[in-house]
């Protein structure tokens, strides 16, 4: 019954995009970027030290908000071949934000949810992906990097998944051909992307009706797995008119994607949710879009009907504002500029 429920939603939602699909998938039209995914660390020399020594990754931003106990790094790359090589933070897409709650690194009792465990699964990942995938891999098992899942693990064999030092997921895989790859340097990580991130929705209707009827967003590409009763569904601000939507063509080398995963059958249980990872046990804290101006843009959120969960007049951080999706993850609107010389009023 689950599975029937399951396939017709699907087919309602091909059919919605069947006539998109056909052409080019839409630009959109927002001047809006995907520009971050934040979760909470224990130690931020530990995590720091491990994305730059182990993917190339820079600090591109320091947020000290000492008045209120924590410190934002926004880490990205900015390899010979990345795409906002040298890039203002706040004019990228694919930045990784690290909260570190002052003190954490010396309470022997924290531990970061990393989305994964239940009760409290909800974000699943982020993702990296890299020109030559198996030289990657085997350079981090040389280098003690634990794994949730190698390379030669399970069914999949083109896909691995790091643990970072909080236990966060790393997922891995190629954004190039093996044909391709074979012929590129195996330890060049000038190409390395910040690629997607991962949240797990229950019902996939709302969810994609709101990142892209509110948010602006456009669908990407669809894959459908009913034999593991799941689906995916990846999102951007594409800004490519000649980008075909689930043409075949792979969207790994993009950076600022979103992934929705839909495992059949939540969305019919009443009872369901997932763990947003603000409540307790805290782990993933938001994506973070940037725009122009942040009072137009949440007016527009608000009169589409999106949950306010903070203007940006709100609490002692005037600059930012939060709205919520359909299962409750927090989206942060911030201004598309540098931070502002008064970060707490």
């Amino acid at each position: 019954m689950a599975l029937r429920r399951a396939q017709l939603i699907a087919k309602q939602l091909r059919t919605v995009t069947t006539s998109a699909t056909n052409k080019m998938a839409s630009v959109s039209t927002v001047p809006y970027a995907l520009n971050h995914t934040m979760f909470r660390i224990k130690d931020p020399k530990v995590s720091l030290d491990f994305y730059k020594k182990h993917f190339g990754m820079d600090l591109v931003a320091t947020l000290p908000v000492n008045e209120l106990g924590f410190t934002n790094y926004f880490l990205a790359f900015n390899g010979a071949k990345a795409l906002y090589k040298d890039k203002p933070w706040y004019e990228r897409e694919g930045v990784l934000e690290l909260c570190h709650n002052h003190g954490s690194e010396n309470d022997s009792s924290f531990k970061a949810n990393n989305g994964n465990v239940e009760p409290h699964r909800g974000f699943g990942h982020i993702c990296f992906s890299v020109d030559r995938l198996e030289p990657l891999c085997e350079s981090l098992e040389a280098a003690g990097v634990k794994f949730q899942k190698k390379l030669s693990d399970g069914r999949q064999k083109d896909i691995a998944f790091a643990l970072d030092p909080d236990g966060y997921w790393i997922e891995l895989v190629a954004n190039k051909t093996i044909a391709e790859a074979d012929k590129l340097p195996a330890g060049d990580l000038s190409r390395i992307r910040f690629y997607h991130t991962m949240i797990r929705v229950k019902d996939p209707v709302k969810s994609l009706k709101f990142y892209e009827e509110t948010l602006g967003m456009v669908l990407l590409r669809t894959n459908e797995v009913p034999n593991a009763k799941f689906n995916l569904y990846f999102l951007g601000y594409n800004k490519d008119p000649n980008f075909v939507r689930n043409s075949g063509e792979g969207i790994s080398d993009r950076e600022g994607v979103l992934e929705l995963t839909w495992n059949y059958g939540t969305e019919s249980d009443p009872d369901f949710k997932y763990h947003t990872g603000n409540e307790q046990p805290q782990g993933f804290g938001h994506i973070g879009i940037t725009v122009p101006d942040v009072d137009e843009a949440m007016a527009k959120l608000e009169a589409k009907g999106a949950t306010i969960k903070k203007r940006r007049t709100d609490g002692k951080m005037k600059f930012i504002g939060f709205v919520a999706d359909p299962d409750g993850y927090a989206v942060e609107i911030l201004p598309r500029a540098d931070f502002p010389e008064k970060i707490v009023e």
